[in-house]
């Protein structure tokens, strides 16, 4: 059991000591006195936790977006927060407080699986394992201390979150309101429509607009940003790759180009080849499909399925699959995880890209690849420059960067600023900053200098006539027609034919709440969900709107091929829910006990010393 449960702790030790060794901002021993930066009862938490824990949080989500942070962003997304906030948890969990204990067997285990202290023989090696720590400022007795608690603490957390259940009413409930359908028939009226044009606004009509609706006129705050760009784009051309080392690439990445024929397969495990026999059986009979055979062990689809395999990925079942030639299903055959049943769905054909038709491609990556690390060589050189006071004027001229002017706001994604790198740093910088080099998604780099920073303010009448005109004639004509369909949406009330109405009609059937009818409001489906049968509404937005009849309200069918598969994600969805939910409550319940104490001065001089 602690073995299973410790999962999570391996995850930890693993992004605990890669973050130390390999990125983030480079992990600093905070001595002195600045030690803890949080106490939970007897429970310290120690400032280069913290840095870890942020670290942590940081690549996790420079991994997820693709863009480095500096500390400064983080902090601006909360996740120095979030870092604090997870080690008050662990604290308040800690096993000790209830005397759970970890048998120093478990421990070594935990330890001698984890890959980072694997030697070069793939096993776990002592003298990597004493480094590493060593490396990293952590003693071994503390670090396996750690590991003990973590593993407690995670068995613990299972414990307080163990078999919680969904109700079957609650998961009932989900469902009826998630597959329930609705039919709908509505119209769209447009300034067609309109028996009375609207007039032409006279000047003083989009004056006073202008002036009410200044909201929609108004230039955000904005920043005059002069810097100096270097993409691999911009160099990428002018270098020249070897044939050779193309043909390298491609022997590579052979796989890729020549791949044999494959098939689209699913593989559902049995305990003994008797039990594989009877279910191919049944299979055999038409009394069970294989979907069925899937449900009753209580599988999804997501766990049997293999994807596109070759023949020699699925070893000795490999012949006989692959001698399908159509959809069906094959065994039982053997598996490396016992006897099986095999059901191919797709035949994919053998592809083959030559030399010479990826030559162009392969020429590109090549170009692009070392263009990145001209760039990443260059970087150095360019903080040089910008240490010894260089302006984006002297970047330009001294290195191969580019200089320019942007005016940027959130309303500006062109050029520049369409990186999320250069967005956040030009959000975040003010006037007389040392400026920085940030790094962009695609391995170029730019160094922003903000000029002047202005604040919002309404855009001159003058230079958004033409934006005040179009606003006021769609808001003039989305009254109007407004007014028209209230007036029809009474007709019908009344007993009248939408068909007899002039109207272009449009029918849809078997609508969800996640359904999106194209040519209707955002609103659209909402408001349909929210009518009785026979409903007639109107809608506007955007210069239009919509008259809406709901035709009739269909109940799911239980018995639908997918029911039970959508049951089955609600009831897992609302458990983790309700298991996070209560091991939350019960961590509340022991800060409560315990009692909390953050030390903000230290955490200030611990934030203050990261870069």
């Amino acid at each position: 059991m602690a073995k299973e449960k410790a999962s999570s702790a391996a995850l930890w030790i693993i992004m605990f000591l890669l973050i130390l060794g390999l990125a983030g901002f480079g992990a600093t021993n905070f001595g002195g006195s600045v030690r803890t930066v949080a106490t939970v009862g007897d429970t310290e938490i120690e400032a280069n936790d913290y840095v870890r824990a942020v670290e942590a949080q940081v690549r996790r989500f420079s991994q997820a977006t693709g863009q480095q942070m500096t500390f400064g962003q983080a902090r601006a997304f909360g996740l120095d927060g979030a870092a604090l906030s997870q080690l008050i948890a662990d604290a308040a969990n800690e096993a000790d407080v209830v005397g759970i204990s970890i048998g120093d067997e478990n421990v070594t285990r935990e330890i001698m699986e984890s890959p980072v202290f694997r030697g070069l023989s793939g096993e776990f090696d002592r003298e990597t394992y004493e480094f590493t720590l060593r490396q990293n400022a952590v003693s071994v007795r503390d670090y396996e201390a750690r590991v003990r608690d973590d593993i407690s603490a995670d068995i613990l957390r299972s414990a307080i979150g163990g078999g919680i259940e969904t109700p079957g009413i609650f998961v009932d409930t989900l469902f009826n309101f998630a597959r329930e359908e609705r039919d709908v028939t509505w119209a769209r009226l447009t300034g067609g429509d309109l028996e009375t044009p609207i007039p032409e606004p006279t000047d003083s009509q989009l004056r006073v607009y202008h002036e009410e609706n200044a909201e929609l006129f108004t230039r955000p705050e904005t920043r005059a940003i002069s810097y100096a760009l270097l993409t691999p784009d911009m160099i990428a051309g002018s270098i020249q790759v070897e044939d050779a080392e193309i043909q390298a690439l491609y022997d590579a990445r052979i796989d890729e180009f020549v791949q044999p024929e494959r098939r689209l397969v699913e593989r559902l495990i049995f305990t003994t080849e008797a039990d594989a026999s009877a279910a191919k059986a049944r299979l055999d009979a038409g009394s069970a499909s294989f979907d069925d055979l899937i449900d009753e062990r209580g599988l999804t689809l997501d766990d049997v399925d293999l994807g596109d395999v070759s023949e020699a990925d699925l070893g000795d079942a490999g012949a006989e699959v692959f001698a399908l030639d159509s959809p069906g299903v094959a065994g039982p055959l053997p598996s490396s995880l016992g006897p099986a049943l095999f059901r191919m769905n797709a035949i994919l054909n053998a592809q083959e890209t030559t030399f010479e038709e990826a030559r162009p491609e392969l020429q590109r990556e090549a170009a692009a690849d070392r263009a990145r690390r001209i760039i990443l060589e260059s970087m150095s050189s360019v903080e040089d420059l910008l240490a010894g006071g260089a302006s984006i004027a002297d970047l330009a001229s001294r290195t191969d960067m580019e200089e320019g002017f942007i005016e940027f706001n959130e309303e500006v994604f062109e050029g520049v600023a369409a990186y999320i790198a250069f967005r956040t740093a030009a959000s975040a910088a003010s006037p007389g900053d040392f400026p920085e080099v940030t790094e962009l998604g695609d391995g170029g780099i730019a160094v922003i200098t903000v000029d002047e920073i202005f604040d919002p303010s309404l855009r001159p009448f003058d230079d958004v006539r033409e934006a005040v005109i179009a606003a006021w004639e769609a808001s003039e004509t989305e009254a109007a027609l407004t007014e028209t369909a209230e007036r029809i949406a009474d007709r019908l009330r009344g007993g009248a034919e939408m068909a007899g109405l002039g109207l272009e009609i449009e029918t849809d059937r078997n609508l969800q709440r996640s359904s999106f009818v194209e040519g209707t409001p955002p609103a659209f489906v909402d408001e349909v969900f929210d009518m009785d049968p026979n409903d007639i509404r109107t809608l506007s937005a955007d210069g239009s709107a919509w008259l809406v009849r709901l035709d009739a309200v269909r109940a799911p069918d239980p018995n639908a091929l997918d029911a039970q598969t959508v049951r089955l994600q609600f009831s897992r969805e609302t458990t983790a829910a309700l298991t996070a939910a209560v091991v939350a409550a019960y961590t509340q319940g022991v800060l409560n006990e315990t009692g909390l104490e953050i030390n903000q001065t230290a955490l200030n001089a611990v934030n203050a010393q990261l870069p």
